[in-house]
């Protein structure tokens, strides 16, 4: 008998077994794994970058080329601003002030409110020399913001402004006592110089929270105020309420 001869067969590795080989499958598995730790810290920075430069080219278009911070202007970023934190607040007289009325361009240009100044040079097309508004420049027309007498009133004395606010007596035989009279008028007094104040109150804040301007220091009178308080002026006489009106509406 021939004999037979066996072969040696290679015995294939247990599927289950621990030398099993990774399959290429796995290995693409094992690195997407192994890369997927989740949204990084700079993948945050450049969502954040882009809004910002979104956001400020959207304000740049918006307001026609003229910001990119939809019109806010940091008090740091305006170097006139910074030079006058820098200097601290002007102190000046009336005379003094008279002198930055635009006529001086080295000079900046102020207006005065209330003893406060404001330094509107970045609208000297409106402040400046032929502008609209030059004679408000270089002092403080407080009286004229509030009777609107651009002529009669460039002053800073507010005595007797109240009169605009207060009704004229058109009414006669009113069938009221004198003591009524009396404190009627004072209620109406209170209530007009309340009216002052708001008016004055009104532009100090147009000035103060204005875009191209900012505070720059403050007036003192350099001597007396006249004995004898201005006239009402007839433009501001003229709107004054009447008596008669007033007993109409009620």
């Amino acid at each position: 008998m021939t004999e037979l001869r066996q072969r040696p067969t290679a015995t294939s590795k247990s599927s289950n077994g621990p030398d099993k080989e990774p399959t290429s499958g796995q290995h693409s598995i094992n690195d997407e794994a192994s890369q997927d730790h989740g949204i990084s810290l700079l993948d945050i920075l450049r969502v954040i970058v882009t809004l910002l430069v979104a956001c400020g080219g959207l304000s740049y278009y918006v307001t026609s080329s003229e910001s990119v911070l939809w019109g806010y202007r940091p008090w740091y970023t305006r170097w006139p601003v910074v030079k006058q934190w820098v200097q601290g607040p002007v102190i000046l007289t009336p005379s003094q002030l008279s002198l930055y009325n635009g006529t001086d361009t080295s000079l900046p240009l102020y207006v005065a409110v209330n003893g406060t100044v404001f330094d509107v040079s970045e609208n000297r097309m409106i402040y400046g020399p032929g502008g609209s508004y030059n004679f408000f420049a270089g002092r403080d027309a407080t009286r004229a913001f509030v009777t609107g007498c651009f002529k009669e009133d460039l002053t800073n004395d507010l005595r007797g402004v109240e009169i605009m606010f207060m009704p004229v007596e058109d009414v006669e035989n009113e069938a009221v006592t004198s003591a009524q009279r009396k404190i009627r008028r004072e209620k109406e007094l209170r209530a007009a110089r309340a009216r002052v104040e708001e008016t004055v109150k009104r532009w100090t804040g147009f000035f103060a929270n204005h875009a191209k301007y900012f505070e720059a220091g403050r007036v003192v009178e350099d001597g007396g105020v006249d004995e004898e308080p201005l006239p009402l002026c007839e433009s501001a006489q003229q709107q004054r309420p009447k008596r008669s009106a007033m007993v109409e509406e009620s």
